[in-house]
């Protein structure tokens, strides 16, 4: 009898459960562009394919670059990731993309879309359960509130003499490697100059980042803990990889109590010291008059957001930047010759410091405007970081508008603003959209370029609280460099020779390589 209805129920079940997901794969959200989807796995094949096809190890974003191409580039592409996330749509156009960064429509979200939790979550290690990454509302409303005078830029360029200092150990290995003809990896030496800078400017302290030989706990540690996560071929729940979250949580703890250490001792300071800290966080307990558990927990959780968002972008955007100046010598021309006229003939490290700190900064600011664009160009074509936005449950009325004026409802999806496809966007920068070219950012070409088309640190309420220390520093490294030595790159994308062994220009006034860079995975 049981044997006979269970039966009877698997046969009406099963037919009710095939048309379930027909209507999920095929119904629900036929309205979007997109590839035909499987009834199984939705677009995850789709996806499959055009990683695959592209580069060893790239980002996902070419996979999205890939499969907005074979549709005919429209301004937003569904992706059905179910059953393994929510489904997600990628956007092209920038003007989507501002609505999505400024919380259309506003009353329903008056602080932006909640970031993609998922995400957050799975790097809870690194920035901490109350990151200012991942809270919302209210909540991240108070934080944000809390540190941004801290980032504010008339505070950051204070702390130049402190950038100056940690960028000459930075020469100092450049200058070693320069002279003994070594190859040697530019983004693991600006990542701990970032990182040196980053502990100074938030928090006061000193964990010698820079310091091969003897490199403090905290920085053992936490380079310990950022493998685990640079070792990973994609984000996969805790449960595939117990033994790798297992380590995680034992680092995140090391770290944490190091961490709690500083909070404590920063807040000691700020009630014995006349003088007090210009620090990020001392900044940020200037109201706090309990050091509660929760205070502490909290402030943590930002310096780890700090910590490593900060780092990892800065190093990024040097990379690039030095990368591709070395391979247009029109654009490094240009650097160099701006540099000359703001800081002197001069290019020692010694005489561009001295000008610097002469008047408080402001040549760096208001006089390396060639400089400034292309700093802006690096972050235009290689983008450090990107977010997707959560949007609301069914019923909450949250819809974008295309440029043509169609209307799609945002129930139940992620939004990926693709930093790649809005900011290389032909229909934006034209025929050069993929090339290295600064000069589009000055005069009357950079004001015909609209504002949200640029989305390096996202728009809108929840755009990145540290992207004036980012460029600061950028400004320093290229005052610092540019003019002392020439880059080669090595490897993947390193020059293509004529038979004199001279690199050969292209007809975009570039080097030409041998193999093209791309980004990587995280």
């Amino acid at each position: 009898m049981f044997l006979q209805l269970a039966v009877a129920a698997l046969a009406l079940l099963g037919p009710y459960l095939y048309a379930k997901l027909r209507y999920k794969r095929f119904k629900q959200f036929a309205i979007f562009p997109q590839m035909p989807p499987s009834l199984l796995w939705g677009h995850l094949q789709k996806l499959d394919v055009f990683i695959k096809a592209g580069p060893p190890n790239g980002h996902p974003d070419l996979a999205f670059v890939a499969m907005h191409e074979a549709l005919g580039r429209p301004p937003i592409v569904f992706a059905d990731m179910r059953p393994f996330m929510r489904p997600m749509i990628v956007v092209r156009s920038h003007e989507v993309a501002e609505q999505v960064a400024k919380a259309y429509p506003d009353k329903l979200l008056p602080y932006g879309m909640p970031k993609m939790p998922e995400i957050y979550g799975h790097m809870i290690h690194l920035t901490g359960p109350k990151s200012v990454l991942n809270v919302h509302g209210e909540e991240w409303k108070t934080l944000r509130k809390r540190f941004n005078t801290g980032f504010a830029h008339q505070h950051l360029i204070t702390f130049l003499p402190v950038i100056l200092e940690k960028a000459a150990m930075f020469i100092g290995h450049v200058e070693k490697f320069a002279q003994t003809g070594q190859d040697f990896s530019f983004g693991f030496h600006s990542a701990n100059l970032t990182f040196d800078i980053i502990c100074s400017v938030v928090m006061n302290s000193d964990f010698g980042a820079q310091s091969l030989d003897s490199p403090s706990e905290f920085i053992r540690v936490y380079h310990d803990l950022f493998e685990t996560y640079a070792e990973e071929q994609m984000d996969l729940p805790w449960f595939f990889t117990p033994l790798t979250e297992w380590k995680r949580i034992r680092l995140s703890k090391r770290i944490r109590n190091i961490l709690r250490g500083v909070v404590r001792n920063e807040f000691d300071r700020r009630q014995i010291e006349t003088v007090k800290s210009r620090s990020v966080l001392s900044l940020s307990l200037q109201d706090v008059n309990t050091l509660t558990p929760e205070v502490i927990g909290e402030a943590c959780d930002q310096l780890n957001t700090f910590l490593f968002a900060g780092h990892d972008t800065t190093s990024v955007l040097l990379s690039w930047l030095f990368y591709e100046l070395s391979r247009t010598p029109r654009a490094l021309k240009a650097v160099r010759d701006e540099l000359d006229d703001v800081f002197g003939a001069d290019p020692s490290p010694s005489a561009v410091r001295e000008k610097l700190l002469s008047n408080g900064g402001k040549d760096l600011v208001s006089r390396m405007t060639y400089t400034n664009a292309a700093i802006k160009e690096a972050l235009r074509l290689w983008p450090p970081a990107a977010t997707a936005r959560v949007t609301g449950t069914e019923g909450s009325g949250i819809t974008i508008k295309t440029p043509a004026g169609d209307v799609y409802p945002l129930d139940g999806v992620y939004v990926y603003n693709c930093q790649i496809l809005i900011q290389r966007d032909p229909e934006v920068f034209g025929e050069t959209a993929n090339e290295f070219v600064p000069e589009r950012w000055l005069g009357e070409a950079g004001e015909k370029i609209p504002p949200s088309a640029f989305r390096a640190f996202e728009r809108g309420p929840r755009n990145c609280i540290g992207q004036e220390l980012a460029t600061i520093e950028a400004r320093v490294v290229v005052a610092l460099l540019a003019r002392r030595y020439d880059f080669v790159k090595v490897g993947t994308g390193e020059l293509s020779l004529d038979e004199a062994g001279m690199p050969i220009l292209n007809a975009n006034g570039q080097y030409k390589v041998v193999s093209e860079m791309y980004s990587v995975s995280p």
